[in-house]
């Protein structure tokens, strides 16, 4: 089966993300990810972008370790500390995933992260062939 996205009638479709994802294979439960380096160095301390960025490229690294790649992944869980993030977190995830297949998601705003330096952590389910 190849990926799906659900778009239900009666319920609004606002872009960025899907309601549902439909795909098989084998789920990859990726930790939650944040702007670090592999040398532990916090990334765009104070910088949204660039925190979500590495973020990302962070999400995509494991998800090529286990086999996979971007397009397999059907749900993230982003974790934030500001919902004035909102908007560079929602651009990020449009340059990151494909226009119609969108993982779905979830957004959290929470008081702190286990750095206080830290912005955004997302974590992922991946659904590898």
């Amino acid at each position: 089966m190849s990926k799906q996205a659900i778009r239900p009638q009666g319920i609004l479709n606002a872009p960025g993300y899907s309601h549902a994802v439909l795909k098989s294979g084998t789920p990859v439960f990726i930790s939650g990810q944040v702007a670090q380096e592999e040398s532990g160095a916090i990334v765009g301390e104070g910088d949204i972008a660039a925190q979500v960025a590495q973020v990302f490229r962070n999400l995509r690294t494991v998800v090529n370790a286990c086999g996979g790649s971007m397009d397999d992944i059907v749900k993230i869980n982003v974790y934030t500390t500001d919902l004035s993030y909102r908007p560079a977190i929602g651009a990020a995830r449009l340059k990151t995933f494909r226009a119609g297949f969108m993982p779905a998601s979830t957004f959290v705003v929470v008081s702190s992260l286990a750095d206080p330096r830290l912005l955004v952590e997302i974590e992922a389910v991946a659904m590898i062939d």
